[in-house]
């Protein structure tokens, strides 16, 4: 890998979110063939990031350089157009051609005689066999694979992935991790992914900035991000809640903690604020876990 990086990007863009105005001042450089996630609460800057580096939208200053090419500099009054820019971009909403089949979605952003190189990207998608089919009749993931393969039919050197999977049942999901992992592994593009699963930011990535309010609060590996701050025998759970209900002196919160639902005691203190549907965190302060492996 490169000692140099391979991505440079020093914004800063004033935004409004949920919360109210707030500006993206966002600094951070990747090496070749990287991944990295932005991770974060919804409206804290993600998908403008990606947006920024699609060239869909312009920063109101700094500087972006991709394999020693400006992309954008305010004060030079550089601003590289989109279709200008080695890039592939994945939506969640998959932004296929409903009029064209399969084979013609691919073929479009291939370009001209470009056959055997379609041919080659249904082979990896496992879509052979669907080429003629028409999109309106594919199943979620088999429309993702599609929305994949024709973001690498430019042969991209940076994917841009907005929650790409976010929108598919758990099992279809696993599936296109491993589907993206293994063309990440086989192209070697460089690769910024926007994910709200941490599993999959795990899997999928080696970097992570974590943002709020358009600032990163953490940057490392997934590992010092995530884990390293739940060290000395704390647990710490991001979780929704689905119901309260009070038995004698204490309550009951019934919690969906990833795809699970727990139930936990808490004093009135605890809940007296709280109602259905609030976001929350719980933290245990020392725990000795029984692991056992599922099959």
């Amino acid at each position: 890998m490169s000692t140099k990086s391979f991505l440079n990007v020093q914004i800063q863009k004033k935004l409004s979110g949920s919360q109210g105005n707030f500006e993206l001042d966002l600094a951070f450089q990747t090496d070749r063939a990287e991944a990295l996630a932005l991770y974060g609460q919804s409206g804290v800057g993600k998908t403008s990031v990606l947006r920024i580096l699609a060239g869909l939208a312009a920063p109101d200053h700094g500087r972006i350089v991709f394999d020693d090419e400006v992309w954008f500099d305010s004060l030079l009054g550089v601003n590289v157009p989109t279709h200008a820019r080695s890039i592939g971009m994945v939506f969640q909403n998959y932004a296929l051609f409903p009029h064209l089949n399969v084979r013609d979605n691919i073929a479009f952003a291939a370009g001209k005689d470009a056959r055997d190189w379609v041919d080659q990207l249904l082979e990896m998608s496992d879509l052979q066999n669907l080429g003629f089919q028409s999109i309106d009749q594919l199943s979620g993931g088999q429309k993702q694979r599609v929305a994949l393969a024709r973001a690498l039919a430019r042969k991209p050197k940076l994917l841009l992935l907005d929650e790409p999977l976010s929108a598919l049942d758990q099992h279809v999901r696993l599936q296109m991790q491993d589907h993206l992992f293994k063309m990440h592994q086989e192209f070697g593009f460089n690769m910024i992914l926007v994910s709200h699963d941490m599993a999959e930011v795990f899997k999928l990535t080696q970097k992570v900035l974590q943002l709020k309010n358009g600032l990163v609060v953490r940057r490392g590996s997934p590992h010092q991000v995530f884990l390293l701050q739940a060290a000395h025998g704390k647990l710490h759970l991001h979780a929704q809640v689905l119901a309260i209900r009070s038995e004698e002196i204490v309550h009951i919160l019934s919690l969906l903690v990833g795809q699970e639902i727990i139930e936990i005691i808490a004093a009135y203190e605890d809940v007296k604020r709280l109602k259905v549907g609030d976001k929350i965190a719980i933290s245990t302060k020392a725990f000795s876990p029984q692991i056992t492996r599922l099959h």
